[in-house]
């Protein structure tokens, strides 16, 4: 590939995705619904389209790039997803009878880019003669997103913990964060039941001074 490479570090499981050309770290980026609504020039639906409309008057050239807009970004595109919904349980081709169609292997080796919910989601795939996956690799939004979480946890960090004190509500602070991204970590994790945080404080040296937890 050309155009993205992933970096790795030895405390993640998961890479950083970055753009080549600019390599790492400068040529992080982000995905997902606060890109899409930055950069669509309109939504077809009604009431998407007036909400659109105020959320361009957040910033003077109407771009928004602040964190917590995803947010807000998020509920225009469910907005835009009921009204689009329900043009769709009406549309005769949608509730036919041909439901599916049948296909033979034509290419053993294929990429596909879509936008789901969360951002941008790349697979490569490649198959057998019967069509059976051989070698998938995939970049999912969490992947996008990941140098971008961990840039606004740190930020947070930062601006709020000094020394070994951690204030009340910087966990929370840190939720908040990665949670604008929507991530998908508890199903790449399996995780099972509820996902307590853990804060680890570490000296210049990387020695274990404190830990904080949050069930």
């Amino acid at each position: 590939c050309t155009h993205i490479g992933e970096h790795v570090e030895e405390w993640s499981y998961l890479k950083f995705p970055f753009y080549l050309p600019m390599g790492y770290p400068h040529g992080s980026y982000r995905v997902g619904p606060l890109g899409r609504i930055n950069a669509c020039d309109d939504i077809a639906t009604p009431e998407a389209s007036a909400e659109l409309k105020e959320f361009r008057k957040a910033t003077e050239d109407g771009m928004v790039h602040y964190t917590l807009y995803y947010h807000y970004a998020r509920l225009i595109e469910i907005l835009y997803a009921m009204e689009r919904l329900e043009e769709l349980l009406n549309d005769a081709d949608v509730l036919g009878s041909e439901l599916r169609i049948t296909a033979d292997v034509t290419n053993r080796e294929g990429i596909g880019i879509i936008e789901a919910p969360r951002g941008t989601l790349i697979h490569h795939y490649e198959v057998d003669s019967k069509g059976c996956i051989e070698k998938a690799n995939l970049i999912v939004a969490t992947g996008h997103n990941n140098y971008a979480i961990n840039r606004g946890v740190e930020q947070v960090a930062r601006d709020y913990i000094k020394g070994h004190d951690v204030p009340e509500g910087v966990l929370n602070r840190m939720e908040h964060v990665i949670r604008c991204y929507d991530p998908c970590l508890s199903c790449s994790t399996h995780a099972v039941g509820k996902m307590p945080l853990r804060l680890e404080l570490r000296d210049a040296k990387g020695e274990l001074v404190r830990t904080v937890f949050k069930e």
